[in-house]
């Protein structure tokens, strides 16, 4: 603080400079707070690690880092729905216990050109235990019609135009 004369006054007053003013002060604390918070929702939003639930409700899979690339790994059996329509029960052709299994492999960022930005799509492999194939898969995040994110797995064989998309839903955290 300081002392200064006012123009028309002969008596001095205490000034103090705008942004050490109590109230200033706190405002671009909490600015820079709620920025710092928004930055941080908004790529974690966008970040496919974590926990989904598959398009049927069968498995939920966590995509984690498995070496330089991120891989999925059915962590809960949630269900045995088969995909194909009507929903009956699965009979897998892969026989083995989906408990463990990798679902999502070798998913790489499709464009890491920019360290500083955070990818927003992954390529990799999905495999489909229903009907024992792999398939290549694009991966991205999406959080228009879910805050929390939606998982979008588009699996194709040859040209993606040929694909088809499947949407995973992310777990709610017990934070």
């Amino acid at each position: 603080m300081e002392w200064a004369l006012h123009p028309l006054d002969t008596k001095p007053f205490m000034t103090t400079p705008s942004l050490q003013r109590p109230g200033r002060a706190f405002g671009a604390a909490l600015l820079f707070a709620t920025a710092f918070a928004a930055q941080a929702q908004s790529s974690s939003a966008s970040d496919p690690r974590g926990r989904w639930v598959t398009a049927n409700g069968n498995l939920e899979v966590e995509v984690a880092p498995c070496g330089a690339a991120l891989c999925g790994t059915v962590t809960k059996v949630l269900g045995n729905r088969s995909m194909a329509p009507g929903g009956g029960e699965m009979q897998a052709a892969d026989k083995r216990p989906a408990l463990g299994m990798t679902l999502l492999k070798d998913f790489a960022p499709v464009d890491a050109a920019d360290p500083a930005r955070p990818p927003t799509e992954w390529t990799g492999q999905i495999y489909n235990r229903e009907n024992g194939k792999l398939y290549s898969c694009n991966m991205s995040v999406s959080t228009a019609g879910n805050a929390a994110g939606e998982l979008m797995l588009h699996a194709y064989v040859g040209l993606p135009l040929f694909g088809k998309t499947q949407r995973w839903v992310r777990v709610a955290s017990n934070d």
